[in-house]
């Protein structure tokens, strides 16, 4: 049998529809802004305490949250795994997806992790859960041409433009900056406090203080100036110059938490300088702490500690006067400090810690695990809550080369307990 033409047409043109119509689903639910968030549904495992040595090896950078977790970060999404000293990298004990945006940055304190996102999103997760705490709108994150090397160590160890700071008051504060804006919202609950414009890439972040200031650097009408900002209100505090500093400024941030938060220290140089100026930040001005001014000198606490020809030797930040000096480890580099602990690495990669007070040595041990050896040399590096975790590179360092190249195996991060 057959159809009138007229019948025929419109049955063409009613399955043309719907084939549409499928196809505009279709895409829709490929394409569509999405979030998928996946809980936990363990128990929150409890602080590990494992005895000092290398732990395991990881593919990417692991962020320890709270002493019990390791957060990372990948294109889309960002996750967690337990144990925190477990050997390799496990299922996700929580994740959380978005979709289109990109992974930007991951900051945390205590049990609250903030992811920070492409379009300008900020999204706080409970560590303990998983769960989302609250979204607030920051502003679009600074472009960067650099491509995100495959440990996600960037995003996860010092993220551009998120920082945290504690208040006097014990309120903690998220700073998230981009090209002509700053936010400052309230960790507890994602309240935003202020914005303010900022004049773009002329001005950049150095980091914020122990003491509840956003630390920029302003070169935006003339010389290299430091500016102050109040985390709890947005305003300018302060702007700064080191007294007889080149018109050129080269600031990094000294005793920092991680990354670029709570920082007790600066050091000051002009560009291509090797050593430069160190300073100790207080209420007021920054003061002169000439312990700080060698390259390399590391600040733990309220002592300074840098190696002084083969030498490593520690002295008060603030007066300079010497407190101890270690000898016997070879031709060491500083590698990184936390709370009551200075990491230093040797010639042969071994992992040496001691007490920023007293020089006393707390571990040593080889930082080598299977049979991968110790030919390596570090790349980035973080220490948090007694754990060292190093980027392992491939000799000579091609920064140019693609990860294969760059990296030095395929699970290219050790993870040590000090």
């Amino acid at each position: 049998m057959r159809f009138p033409r007229g019948r025929r047409r419109l049955a063409i043109v009613v399955a043309a529809l719907l084939a549409t119509a499928a196809v505009v689903v279709i895409v829709h639910r490929v394409l569509a802004p999405a979030e998928v968030s996946t809980v936990a549904r363990a128990d929150y495992p409890a602080p590990a305490r494992p005895a000092a040595g290398v732990i395991g090896r990881l593919p990417v950078a692991p962020l320890i949250v709270d002493g019990r977790l390791r957060v990372y970060a990948a294109h889309r999404q960002v996750y967690a795994d337990r144990p925190v000293d477990g050997r390799y990298r496990t299922s996700p004990y929580w994740s959380y997806r978005r979709w289109p945006a990109e992974l930007t940055g991951v900051v945390a304190s205590g049990s609250t992790v903030v992811s920070r996102w492409s379009d300008g999103q900020l999204v706080a997760l409970d560590a303990r859960t998983g769960g989302v705490l609250w979204r607030a709108d920051g502003p679009e994150p600074v472009e960067t041409t650099a491509p995100a090397r495959r440990t996600w160590a960037v995003a996860v160890w010092d993220a551009s433009g998120l920082q945290l700071t504690d208040l006097p008051d014990g309120r903690i504060v998220l700073v998230v900056t981009g090209d002509a804006q700053a936010r400052g919202v309230e960790l507890s609950g994602g309240r935003e406090l202020w914005r303010v414009d900022l004049p773009g890439r002329c001005r950049s972040d150095v980091g914020t203080s122990a003491t509840g200031l956003l630390i920029g650097l302003d070169t935006c009408a003339g010389a290299a100036t430091v500016e102050f900002r109040d985390a709890a209100t947005g305003e300018v505090r302060e702007r700064w110059r080191p007294p007889g500093g080149p018109d050129g400024l080269v600031v990094t941030p000294l005793g920092c938490r991680t990354g670029g938060s709570d920082c007790l220290g600066l050091r000051t140089a002009g560009p291509g300088d090797e050593g430069g100026r160190g300073w100790l930040l207080a209420a007021g001005s920054p003061v002169a702490a000439p312990a700080l001014d060698p390259a390399g000198a590391a600040l733990v606490g309220e002592q300074s500690v840098a190696v002084l020809d083969g030498v490593v030797v520690g002295r008060s930040a603030r007066t300079g006067s010497e407190l101890w000096r270690s000898a016997g480890l070879g031709a060491p580099r500083v590698l990184a400090g936390q709370p009551g602990r200075v990491h230093l690495l040797t010639e042969t990669n071994d992992l040496v810690t001691l007490d920023p007070v007293t020089g006393r040595q707390l571990s040593r041990f080889a930082l080598n695990v299977g049979s991968d050896g110790t030919g390596w040399a570090p790349g980035a590096v973080t220490a948090e809550g007694g754990f060292v975790a190093v980027e392992r590179l491939r000799k000579p360092v091609d920064p140019t080369g693609d990860d294969r190249r760059y990296y030095y195996t395929g699970e290219t991060v050790i993870l040590a307990a000090t």
